[in-house]
């Protein structure tokens, strides 16, 4: 999977910076220092100091400074007065060039400093010229007292003339900033990084739902069985048993055994396993456990919005910042933002979406996925058994929006869909209709960087197919969803979404360009037959016509499960197939009853595959790439097979699904093999230093932490040689499952995304209606009866209560298919919203005792068979069909 953004301004100075005549002619001077002869005692000779005059005793040459900046020499030190105000790090720069450097030698850099205003200090050796690639990037704290610095990296390549540079602006006061004692010499023992993995006994640091699975791993040497003892929170035995050895895991090479408690089902917190003469992290027993974690990964998007104040009352006082991108000096925004050179010759105003990951790009293929998937959240609670809609609703999340009559979730979703409405291309331009492909910075936004003092100028990029077509897909998902809420809206997604389509079959091949990469992710995609599909199933879907129905039935991905939902990966923004499959699979869409069957066979054979991959993988996670290839973002691939898993669950009632499920949760929050929880603030060992520009505390003290439900991308085997400096220097050679860091820098295995927290968004809601685990209890059958003629149907509903209580006053809910519209109705009070349809009772048919039936009935108008409505609910449950 590509990066949701390449390598990241903290391993590159991304703007070029000018050296006055004299300075850049003393910097051609410098070169490497002879080594010092062999001591006495035959002790091997240090390596070859490479920088010149690091203790400032020969004045200042050949050491230059950006000329915004002074400096001299003041009691041996070299002292340089930057400036107020400065925006980036790299707007005010100490360095020295002409730094030779050996590829696969690792060196150590030693320096002191001081500042008289304390301020967080990028120190990096990179090149010299565009692009800046770095070979060491650490962000350092310094302050009023001198403190020695060292830094041991790995030069990736060989460099004749390497740049050690330390940037020093983007302070908002002046500051003078003191060097000394700068070294640079090779021959040092490469670091070997050891994670701090706490406890051998992994569980989920949250907790087990009472009547789901309970599963842990231990990590051992041993190769027998070994007891292991569920302790209450007072240190009572709640539970005893022995361990199955399951030999070494491939993902970590550690050897481990795992052990299982399902069987205990009293709820309470400060539950730890001991195994092995060690205890694991304490965990709760409950049915709430997940009750703030929807709630929380649903806020990550607001707090991402770009072009909207923040406001403390709804994220915190430390969350709080001022509109991004919005044209507000230095800003220069996206209001009216031109294109790259020779690209277009208009200017769109395209403020507003959601800011990408860790840096401040906005991309449609990724809003794409991200923002269905958000819908298909709030889309659940109208097609699922116990999905609940409360908790989304008006009034019930983190959104400046609430009190406005639409669900707050679909309120977030909107802040997304007017964006990638504003990326279409205009009418009477060249490629009209079609999307353009993203927007960010010229070149690479600062780390850290608030959104309104980004200086920067923002261009738009080309547009593409796969981004048309995302807008297609998700532009008609917003056009079924919002139809109750905002019929204006609703229509004007309807027909960005089929002018897109329109778009994209006349330019069925404009790809991005890989080489796109200067200041934001390329998100290339060379095969865009997922897009047309994913935007077919969408478009069937909300309209019922045949042309998309056609679209779906002729495409080669229909019916094949390997290809949409693969064995060794899952969705992601460039495989989306599966987002058109799960929709056909649970939304009312018209297709005969034979297709829908082939469908959801599609869905329910991939979940049976994940739900293997928890019950053989030592770790119990629904992920197997071949190779233990973990790639870029490897939890969003979790997440998005476990929404996969809760589809099927939802389909068929059957637990093996559901339980997978939980068992991917116990993955996510601790039960792995760094015994890390990946998502802030949930679990005693959780993620706190993701990589974003503005969350990034790590790098800059006065910042906070990421806020709790962010999700970290996770591990990644291809991290060490992807260019993030942090993994290469401490993940060379790791397992699979241990290729990861907590660690703001490391952006190839720490990074936030929209598209990774929005299928955290949908499992956090899946764990939340889960209640105890065991499953919702069916009380009702419902029978949907259709007889056509000429020029439309008549239907009778028929529905029993088949529980124990009595039901009064009854509530049915229902999805009509396509353009379906109802007519003469009776025997009910009825109301169609949209495509969402209510019965109520009348006086005399008000209560439904056990045992009893209620019919009722309308007409429609669509000719032949009304198409099966999927889920009907009574009163917030779904029934048993038939």
């Amino acid at each position: 999977m590509n990066a949701s953004s390449p390598p990241s301004p903290t391993g590159r100075a991304r703007v070029r910076r000018r050296v006055s005549g004299a300075l850049a002619l003393a910097a051609l001077l410098g070169g490497a220092l002879t080594a010092p002869a062999a001591a006495a005692d035959d002790e091997p000779a240090p390596a070859p100091e490479q920088i010149t005059n690091g203790d400032f005793s020969a004045g200042t040459a050949p050491w230059w400074w950006t000329a915004n900046a002074s400096a001299a020499v003041t009691d041996g030190r070299l002292c340089t007065d930057a400036p107020a105000g400065t925006a980036d790090p790299w707007d005010v720069i100490v360095g020295q060039n002409d730094i030779p450097l050996v590829a696969g030698e690792t060196y150590t850099l030693t320096y002191t400093a001081t500042s008289t205003v304390p301020l967080s200090i990028h120190t990096n050796v990179q090149m010299a010229t565009d692009p800046y690639t770095s070979d060491l990037s650490a962000t350092d704290r310094i302050g009023t007292d001198a403190v020695p610095v060292t830094h041991v990296f790995t030069a990736t390549t060989d460099r004749d003339a390497a740049q050690l540079a330390f940037q020093i602006g983007g302070g908002d006061r002046a500051t003078t900033f003191c060097l000394d004692d700068v070294s640079l010499r090779g021959g040092a023992e490469p670091p070997v990084h050891e994670p701090d993995t706490g406890s051998p006994v992994r569980v989920n640091q949250v907790g087990y739902l009472p009547q789901g699975p309970k599963t842990g791993t231990l990590v051992t040497d041993a190769t027998t069985p070994l007891p292991w003892t569920l302790r209450a929170a007072d240190g009572s035995a709640a539970a005893t048993g022995t361990t199955v050895p399951g030999g070494v895991d491939p993902t970590s090479r550690q050897n481990v055994h795992t052990f299982d408690f399902s069987a205990v089902t009293a709820t309470g917190d400060g539950y730890t396993v001991e195994a092995d003469g060690q205890v694991s992290e304490p965990f709760s027993i409950r049915a709430d456990l997940y009750d703030t974690l929807r709630g929380d990964s649903l806020a990550y998007f607001y707090q991402n919005r770009s072009g909207i104040a923040i406001d403390a009352d709804l994220a915190g006082e430390q969350y709080a910042r001022p509109a991004g991108h919005l044209g507000v000096a230095p800003n220069k925004g996206d209001t009216d933002v031109p294109c790259q050179p020779g690209v277009c010759d208009y200017r769109l105003d395209v403020r507003g979406g959601w800011y990408d990951a860790g840096d401040q790009g906005k991309y449609v293929v990724n809003g794409g996925i991200a923002v269905a998937e958000l819908m298909d959240t709030y889309e659940r609670t109208l097609t699922a058994d116990g999905a609940e809609s409360a908790e989304l609703g008006d009034g019930a999340l983190r959104v400046p929006e609430r009190g406005n009559g639409v669900p707050d979730i679909l309120d977030e979703a909107r802040w997304e869909l007017d964006f990638m409405m504003r990326m279409q291309v205009p009418a009477g331009k060249p490629l009209a209709g079609m999307v353009h492909h993203k927007v960010h910075d010229a070149q690479w936004t600062g780390l850290p960087m608030m959104p309104h003092l980004d200086p920067q100028q923002r261009e738009l990029h080309p547009p593409t197919t796969a981004a048309t077509l995302n807008l297609a897909a998700a532009a008609a998902q917003c056009a079924r969803l919002f139809a109750p809420y905002d019929a204006d809206f609703a229509a004007r997604c309807r027909t960005a979404a089929e002018t897109a389509w329109t778009a994209a079959k006349a330019h069925p091949d404009v790809l991005a360009d890989p080489a796109d990469g200067t200041g934001g992710g390329t998100y290339e995609d060379s095969d865009v037959t997922d897009e047309f599909y994913w935007a077919a199933a969408e478009l069937f879907t909300t309209t019922g016509q045949d042309t998309y129905r056609q679209a779906l039935l002729a495409s080669p991905l229909h019916g094949d499960t390997d290809a949409v939902f693969p064995a060794d990966g899952g969705m992601w923004w460039g495989e989306t197939a599966g987002l058109g499959v799960l929709t056909l699979a649970t939304v009312p869409n018209g297709l005969p009853a034979a297709e829908l069957a082939r469908v959801r066979s599609v869905v329910t054979a991939a979940a049976g595959r994940y739900a293997r991959q928890t019950e053989d993988q030592l770790y119990g996670v629904p992920y197997a790439p071949a190779g233990q290839n973990y790639v870029w973002g490897s939890n969003s691939q979790v997440l998005n097979n476990m929404i996969v898993l809760a589809t099927a669950a939802d389909l068929t009632g059957k637990a093996e699904y559901r339980d997978a499920v939980l068992r991917g949760a116990d993955y996510l929050f601790g039960r792995n093999p760094l015994n890390q929880s990946y998502v802030t603030g949930y679990g005693e060992r959780a993620s706190e230093n993701q990589h974003h520009r503005v969350w990034a505390h790590q790098s800059d003290p006065a910042l906070p932490h990421p806020p709790p439900g962010s999700l970290a991308g996770g591990p990644n085997l291809t991290a060490p040689t992807s260019g993030d400096p942090e993994a290469a220097a401490k993940l060379t050679g790791c397992a699979a499952a241990m290729c990861y860091l907590d660690d703001n820098g490391s952006y190839a295995t720490n990074e936030v995304a929209i598209n990774w927290n929005a299928p955290l968004a949908f499992v956090a809601s899946y764990l939340d209606d889960a209640g105890d685990g065991a499953g919702p209890a069916r009380t009702c059958r419902v029978t949907y009866a259709s007889h056509p003629w000429n020029t439309g149907s008549t239907t009778t509903v028929t529905v029993k209560n088949t529980g124990t209580e009595a039901v009064a006053p009854w509530s049915l809910t229902w999805l009509l298919p396509g353009d379906q519209r109802l007519g003469h109705t009776w025997s009910a009070e009825l109301a169609q919203y949209g495509r969402t349809v209510t019965a109520a009772p009348l006086s005399w048919n008000r209560t439904l005792a056990p045992g009893a039936s209620v019919d009722f009935g309308f007409n429609s108008s669509v000719s032949g068979p009304a198409a099966d409505p999927g889920t009907v609910k009574l009163n917030g449950r779904a029934c048993t069909a038939g």
